[in-house]
């Protein structure tokens, strides 16, 4: 994301021994400071999702690529909503999958339709984008939103940036960004078949301070899931500090199927603290925290009975198709695995150790990594792929002992 951030103009000074990366594009440049960029954007859904709608504010030719995998991603639901708008973008191979070509003059305002099927960052990319488009926006989510905390979250972050909108849950109307309390995640993603976003364009004045804003980001909830997991499979006690009680992330709720499952969890202003204990299967819909199924899958190798994880066909479209690749590794480790098409059913048998292949997953490789905590001869191939979202996992993982 950073690469390309610099190559479409903007400054980036990123200090990581500090945390920190301040991004800027000076005064009076436009809102995509370059006419012409080719994006470099690896495997990361989340960099082509983003800025395959941001590029649009700008004025001129982007090209958007990735590596193999990425080439075989979906990402025609977002081409369509931005053609909608009269946005001149498309697949270069006509396939519906990078590379992407966007011939931009600005994202112009009306009326858009977006399905929210496949991956809810196609909504948020069009979320990011639409504060600072050349009109009005509406964008009408058709059918079951996944991963509907996502959504929430991006909404929420706007709102603290002091951006603007409303939207539309079954005919309510509630405003946000700076005006009202938003409605509870729960809520938002039950509904989220019903949503309707209403975001005035031109907010780019207000998005240009004359000093230095600070923007404080929270801990990876997602990451933190591995150890909280870790925890539960060793009967131990792990607390991640920093994640807040009332966290903006969905993946907070993890630790409430580990509670399910047995886990006693605590939570306080510091952070959250697992403790392990006898662990049952459960029987759970992950749809809205599935970057979290691999992890659960991991812990439920070690319940009392089978856990069923439900309605998540669309991790079958993430770095490599999660469901067959968790069936397929945790059986080789002893696992009885049933594989339907949105979700899987794993049973506890005998384990025993085996060489993991990661399929340059970073999350495959994290997740099946805990079930080594236990189990001596777990071998895992390629676990430079963890450096996607975690380059020191694997060095926090040793400091447990």
């Amino acid at each position: 994301m950073i690469d390309c951030l610099r190559a479409l103009g903007f400054r980036v000074l990123a200090d990581w021994s500090n945390s920190l990366v301040v991004v800027s594009s000076g005064a009076g440049k436009p809102r995509i400071p370059t006419s012409r960029a080719d994006l470099f954007c690896g495997n990361s859904g989340t960099t082509m999702r983003f800025l395959c709608a941001v590029v649009c504010l700008g004025h001129g030719s982007f090209r958007l690529d990735g590596v193999s995998r990425m080439r075989e991603r979906p990402i025609a639901d977002l081409l369509d909503a931005l053609q909608q708008l009269g946005v001149k973008a498309f697949s270069e191979n006509h396939d519906g999958c990078p590379p992407l070509i966007v011939q931009a003059d600005g994202l112009p305002g009306g009326t858009v339709r977006i399905k929210g099927n496949v991956s809810s960052q196609f909504l948020s990319g069009l979320l990011l984008a639409a504060p600072f488009g050349n009109g009005r926006l509406t964008i009408k989510a058709e059918g079951p939103l996944v991963s509907a905390p996502y959504v929430f979250m991006t909404v929420q972050m706007l709102e603290q940036w002091g951006l603007e909108g409303s939207y539309h849950l079954r005919g309510a109307c509630d405003e946000f960004w700076g005006r009202t309390a938003f409605l509870g995640p729960a809520r938002f993603g039950h509904d989220s078949d019903h949503i309707c976003f209403h975001i005035p364009g031109g907010q780019m004045a207000e998005y240009t301070p004359h000093a230095l804003r600070t923007y404080d980001i929270e801990p990876d909830a997602s990451a933190a899931s591995y150890f909280f997991a870790a925890a539960a499979i060793t009967g131990g006690r792990v607390t991640a500090l920093g994640i807040p009680e009332h966290s903006l992330q969905g993946d907070v709720g993890f630790v409430n199927l580990l509670a399910d499952m047995g886990c006693r969890v605590e939570r306080c202003s510091s952070g959250i603290t697992v403790h392990g204990q006898p662990l049952h299967g459960i029987d759970v819909d992950m749809n809205a925290i599935s970057d979290t199924v691999m992890t659960l899958a991991a812990v439920a190798c070690f319940a009392e009975g089978p856990t069923t994880i439900r309605n998540v066909a669309h991790i079958r479209h993430k770095e490599t198709d999660r469901i067959a690749a968790l069936a397929a590794e945790l059986r080789k480790v002893g696992a009885e695995v049933e594989e339907f098409p949105d979700c899987l059913t794993i049973t506890p048998k005998p384990l025993h150790g085996a060489v993991i292949e990661t399929y340059n997953d970073h999350r495959m490789a994290m997740s099946m990594s805990l079930v080594g905590l236990k189990v001596p001869g777990i071998v895992i191939q390629n676990p430079g792929c963890v450096a996607k979202t975690y380059p020191g996992f694997f060095g926090d993982l040793d400091r447990l002992r």
